[in-house]
């Protein structure tokens, strides 16, 4: 670990303007929810049986992280030219050599859910309904590599709340993101009362997959055209993607970095302490 406290202190400034430009969405969202109405209305009965499952996975994933859960046993894959094995290894690399790990994960995510929205498209309103478990999936293990790259373990069930802290904030409003981003600053504290207090908030994980659905509501309508969707299908996917993984490298970079600026706090005030 070589990152300068002055670096570091440049670095969350830019992490912090990136919170402070997200944008209102709230108009959007209530569009959003329209769409949905009509594929709740549309849909036959076995496609919202598997969105009810869907249901159910998920929150197997908070649980124990089921078919969801990403393996950290891929971390020598990302950092292919150092001697990195463990997450003990990761957490005393630079943010920077994290940074560019995370680049890399997410431009392949990013062409992997073009090719998936452009398949799920095709077929319209009914590849619809599929397309969004799979690409819910894509996302979740975007979020939880990313978090393996700055040193985080989804093995942890507190990391898993993590990550869909992490979905919740991109489909949230101005309002929503703001609290959002109050209990993750507050996610790492030693007080254990704040820290039951957002776990508490695992009970609320339906809401958080209603919320993420209806948000991608608008952006999927033209999907719901047979072949036509393939286009808008591969676009949007793409999309989706990129918003999830550049929200999960800015705010576990951000978390890193205050881990990091603390450290050197500690370590300044304990060799002044060592002085006097």
């Amino acid at each position: 670990m070589n990152d300068s406290r002055e670096w570091l202190t440049e670095e969350l400034k830019k992490a912090q303007n990136w919170e402070n430009n997200q944008s209102d969405l709230w108009f959007w969202e209530k569009l959003g929810r329209l769409p949905f109405k009509i594929i709740d209305k549309w849909t036959p009965d076995f496609i919202q049986r598997k969105i009810g499952i869907l249901l159910d996975e998920l929150g197997q994933y908070i649980q124990t992280g089921g078919s969801y859960l990403s393996s950290v046993s891929k971390i020598s894959s990302y950092y292919p030219n150092l001697d990195v094995s463990t997450l003990a290894n990761v957490e005393k690399l630079p943010v920077s050599t994290m940074d560019v790990a995370v680049e890399k994960i997410t431009g392949n995510r990013k062409k992997l859910a073009t090719l998936q929205g452009a398949g799920t498209g095709i077929g319209g309103v009914f590849t619809l309904s599929i397309d969004i478990p799979l690409l819910l999936s894509l996302q979740l293990k975007t979020l939880q590599d990313i978090a393996i790259c700055y040193g985080y373990d989804p093995n942890i069930k507190e990391e898993r709340l993590f990550v869909v802290k992490c979905m919740q904030y991109v489909s949230a409003d101005i309002v929503g993101k703001q609290a959002i981003l109050t209990q993750l600053s507050q996610f790492d504290s030693p007080d254990d009362a704040l820290k039951r207090e957002i776990l508490s908030e695992l009970q609320g994980w339906r809401e958080v997959f209603f919320s993420y659905r209806d948000q991608l509501g608008w952006k999927k309508f033209f999907q719901m055209i047979p072949i036509a969707g393939l286009v808008f299908g591969a676009f949007i996917n793409r999309s989706a993607v990129n918003d999830i993984a550049e929200a999960g490298k800015m705010l576990y970079r951000k978390r890193r970095i205050v881990e990091r600026l603390d450290i050197l706090h500690d370590s300044s005030d304990s060799l002044f302490s060592d002085v006097r």
